[in-house]
């Protein structure tokens, strides 16, 4: 009994349904989009309607019809038709002058026309190309494997995960999660110690992947504390992850501009977020933080001098249910915050996770003070110098061992029947991660102390002085 309800579970949770986050992927290009009936998506532009996909199953491939409607693929056809096996030695005497293609333009738009699919256009332009037969094996799988990639309108529909994300984030817009790669962001995981019910503090600035891949790793239990620069966190990659409620309810939030209040316990829930940035090294902080809530700030008190003038008086009249409609929005932000404040007020998070654009030292000394003792830490940087000096700093402050700073490499390889080698076009660097564990650092409140010498060592010389 008992096995056949989590069969069903299980097979409920990998089908396709109304509502659901999947990611599109055409070859090596990936698209999230939300699953919705009626609802027209564009993508490699190409439109189509996602409502037949609903009840399929996760990684089905699907066949765009005439007037955007998906068709199930269900068998695949073979690469090189049976005629045409027979191929050439080399291909010295191929000569690319664009003559060697009979079908025009015009006739494979007649071919479009006429209802025929991408696999049969491809193999009619295998037949009317007098120099496919001449062309090397391999010659003709990549030319087959272009024009497919070209005619035939294939879409797979995957389930989003962190590996999957990263990749389409990397691919198509690398500069808004900070040229993180997918096995960078692994590595982070690793040394971080990610796991379920663990408490977790993230800063990133990484358009929500990273805070994504945390919550994913960590399953649901535990709690995830996101520290955010400006007006409010963003989170368009965490919510392409499409996490259920009870993934979100695990998630905490709390602004950078209020960690020093909350540190020196002058922290009000009713206090507006002012334009400072916490900790000892605050004054080298990017400014970019203290912009956007000195912004927010400028534009909260316009809004007040607006609603204490005459015409404000007689505006907030008029709404009053939009008052009432803030005031609920404002007791809830505070309740967040006072939730989020409870976690950091313990100082024992079991992990550290920063990745921002932002320069790491001061955000990474402030937020080490909420960190338990022998817990993990990990910063990334696109860049090595800013982790160098957080690494000096580290040194020179204490309360930080087993430090080390790493540059993450990665090499795709083409394996095909005498044609393995490397990708020629590949990402040439994956960042660097500083990662470390905390003590307890009460022995070196003192300051740094001279290292005393080995005992076997000390009698040796003492012995030798003698």
């Amino acid at each position: 009994m008992y096995s056949l309800v989590l069969i069903c579970y299980c097979h409920c949770r990998f089908i396709i349904k109304d509502g659901d986050f999947v990611v599109l992927q055409r070859g090596d290009v990936y698209k999230a989009v939300q699953i919705q009936k009626k609802r027209k998506v564009i993508f490699e532009k190409q439109w189509f309607f996602l409502d037949n996909a609903v009840g399929e199953l996760y990684g089905s491939t699907f066949e765009v019809a005439s007037g955007g409607s998906l068709q199930p693929r269900k068998s695949k056809h073979p690469e090189i038709p049976a005629e045409v096996k027979e191929s050439g030695m080399d291909n010295r005497n191929i000569v690319d002058d664009g003559r060697s293609q009979k079908l025009t333009r015009d006739d494979i738009e007649t071919l479009k026309e006429q209802g025929l699919k991408g696999q049969e256009i491809v193999q009619q332009l295998v037949e009317n190309s007098t120099t496919f037969r001449d062309k090397t094996e391999f010659a003709q799988e990549k030319y087959i494997k272009k024009k497919k990639k070209k005619y035939e309108n294939i879409i797979t529909i995957l389930k989003p995960s962190t590996r999957i994300l990263a990749l389409m984030y990397h691919g198509r817009e690398p500069g808004k999660i900070c040229h993180l790669r997918y096995d960078t962001l692994a590595q982070m995981l690793t040394l971080g110690n990610i796991h379920a019910g663990s408490k977790v503090i993230v800063f990133e600035t990484c358009a929500g992947l990273v805070l994504g891949a945390v919550m994913e790793r960590m399953g649901g239990y535990g709690s995830v504390i996101q520290m955010y620069p400006g007006g409010g966190p963003t989170r368009a990659a965490t919510d392409s992850f499409g996490f259920p409620e009870h993934f979100h309810r695990t998630l905490h939030e709390f602004p950078l501009c209020k960690v020093k209040a909350l540190l020196a316990g002058t922290l009000s829930p009713d206090e507006e977020g002012k334009d400072s940035v916490d900790g000892p090294a605050a004054e080298h902080l990017d400014t970019t933080a203290g912009q956007l809530a000195s912004s927010a700030n400028e534009q909260r008190k316009e809004r007040d001098a607006e609603d204490s003038s005459p015409e404000g008086m007689e505006s907030s009249s008029v709404e009053p249910e939009d008052r009432d409609k803030e005031e609920r929005e404002r007791r809830k932000e505070n309740k967040k915050l006072s939730a989020a404040a409870a976690l950091l007020q313990g100082r024992n998070a079991d992990g550290l996770v920063v990745a921002s654009r932002f320069h790491p030292c001061p955000v990474l000394l402030t937020l080490l003070r909420f960190v338990a003792p022998s817990r993990p830490f990990v910063v990334y940087c696109q860049y090595r110098e800013p982790l160098i000096e957080c690494y000096s700093k580290l040194r020179e402050q204490g309360g930080v061992i087993n430090l080390r700073l790493s540059e993450t490499w990665l090499r795709h390889y083409q394996v095909l029947p005498n044609r393995t080698h490397p990708v020629l076009l590949m990402s040439g660097g994956g960042g660097y991660i500083l990662s470390g564990t905390t003590i307890d650092d009460s022995a070196s409140a003192s300051g740094p102390q001279k290292a005393e010498e080995p005992a076997p060592k000390r009698i040796k010389l003492q012995e030798t002085v003698a």
